[in-house]
């Protein structure tokens, strides 16, 4: 099967996926898409860029509401227009997980923890759990009651998530080391518990055996049409960024042996290589911003992966090829 055939077939497979989670898929393009290229976008451009996807004008108007109500997207009325771009939340949100999607994780570890100790007594159920959230959202495993834990996070975000949050009295950071005489079968039944990793790897797994056929094919790429290579891209970026952010970015020597992490940001990294080009292209030819045509994409944008080339080599697309382990 070509590998516009291939593409096509795993666009219909979403297509027919209920229900469809809007908001988070119109995120991806934001942070994907046009945060290179400015971050902002008429509503009618976004409408039409998520159309083939088979989501509704409707839909996406819902969820643009949304977006903008949960301080994600703000407006610019211009007439009878309206231009969205994320918000200052959305945009360091972004930045945040930009960082992990587009950049090798850590893999040197000096066997020093990380740690935060929460004293939530008498905090509310609903600040616990905001807290929770933004802990794992930076990769913390609880490994305890109010003990959070990471081998290689910084702690200057963790400490100005609780500044930000009026929480600064109610934490503690610290430094703290294993001690040579741990049992090494021990820590790793401590970190798969708390890191979740086997939910995580079955996921990595899937997105796996749902990608890789395409980079198999990537030699009949020629015939897979701009706006389709958009398509790909931002499904592609879409289901690796559903697992990339629940994955706490462990080093090596805390993960299992073959971690399916890896092959999966390899396998990632080759895709977004083969069809970027042509996705930039229908970007450039189909959106409209207050100012016009949409801006040439920044510096940061040609970094990503480790530096993006237009004409990748067919050894070189099928070097992150793999099926998933047995």
């Amino acid at each position: 099967m070509s590998f516009a055939a291939r593409t096509e077939q795993l666009l219909d497979a979403f297509r027919q996926r209920r229900p469809v989670r809007t908001n988070s898929l119109l995120m991806t393009i934001y942070g994907d898409s046009l945060e290179p290229h400015g971050g902002t976008l008429w509503l009618g451009s976004l409408i039409r860029l998520v159309e083939p996807l088979g989501i509704s004008q409707r839909l996406v108007r819902t969820s643009v509401f949304r977006l903008t109500r949960e301080d994600w997207l703000i407006a610019k009325p211009r007439g009878r227009r309206s231009y969205y771009r994320l918000t200052e939340r959305g945009r360091r949100q972004f930045g945040t997980a930009e960082l992990r999607i587009y950049n090798d994780p850590p893999q040197a570890w000096d066997g020093t923890w990380r740690m935060a100790f929460v004293s939530s007594g008498e905090l509310a159920a609903a600040q616990r759990d905001a807290i929770r959230r933004e802990l794992a959202w930076q990769g913390f495993g609880m490994i305890a009651p109010d003990v959070f834990a990471h081998p290689t996070a910084a702690l200057g975000p963790v400490e100005e998530m609780f500044e930000e949050k009026g929480l600064s009295e109610r934490v503690i950071l610290m430094r703290g080391e294993q001690l040579d005489s741990t049992d090494r079968c021990a820590t790793e039944e401590m970190v798969r518990r708390c890191w979740k990793l086997d939910a995580i790897e079955a996921d990595y797994r899937a997105f796996i055996a749902s990608f890789a056929p395409l980079l198999d094919a990537a030699g009949d790429d020629d015939d897979l049409a701009p706006r389709e290579c958009f398509l790909l891209r931002s499904l592609l970026i879409h289901e690796f960024r559903r697992v990339l952010l629940r994955d706490a970015q462990l080093p090596a020597s805390l993960l299992p042996r073959g971690w399916a992490g890896q092959r999966a940001r390899d396998l990632t990294r080759n895709l977004y290589g083969i069809v970027q080009a042509r996705a930039e292209d229908h970007l450039m030819a189909h959106c409209e911003t207050e100012h016009g045509g949409l801006p040439p994409a920044n510096t940061e944008y040609a970094r990503r992966f480790g530096g993006l080339c237009d004409n990748l080599t067919v050894e070189a697309r099928h070097s992150g090829s793999a099926s998933p382990a047995p």
